[in-house]
């Protein structure tokens, strides 16, 4: 289980261990990837290149920008999601990160919780 806040700007956060050392980082459900992470972080984490990939954003906007496989610490266990690097100090999580957890965020009270599920398979035909 992963206990974060919620900011009072109401921005959804967990600390995260990237490069040896605490990073604040924002939970965005509006971004189905898995992370965006600074660029000053990219030698650190030994990322493998996964190709090229092209992103819609909420307003419309078109980017393209190349995807890595990084292995980060998550929940009690190695990840390996896939990561594009930005300019700027930002780590944003995604959903595809989140896809085994519940995510509950309680805004009046500023705090959030992040629980893995056992995930179910459906058995029916």
């Amino acid at each position: 289980m992963i206990r974060g806040a919620v900011s009072e700007d109401l921005i959804p956060s967990i600390e995260l261990p990237l490069g040896g050392e605490a990073w604040t980082a924002t939970i965005d459900t509006g971004f189905n990837g898995g992370l965006e992470l600074p660029e000053r972080l990219f030698e650190e984490l030994d990322p493998q290149y996964a190709g090229h990939i092209t992103s819609v954003l909420a307003a419309g906007q078109v980017i393209d920008e190349d995807a890595y496989v990084v292995t980060i610490p998550f929940d009690g266990r190695l990840v390996e999601p896939y990561a594009t690097f930005v300019s700027g100090d930002g780590v944003l999580i995604g959903t595809a990160v989140l896809a085994e957890h519940r995510l509950e965020i309680d805004f009046p009270n500023r705090h959030l919780v992040l629980e893995r599920m056992s995930v179910i398979e459906d058995s029916s035909p």
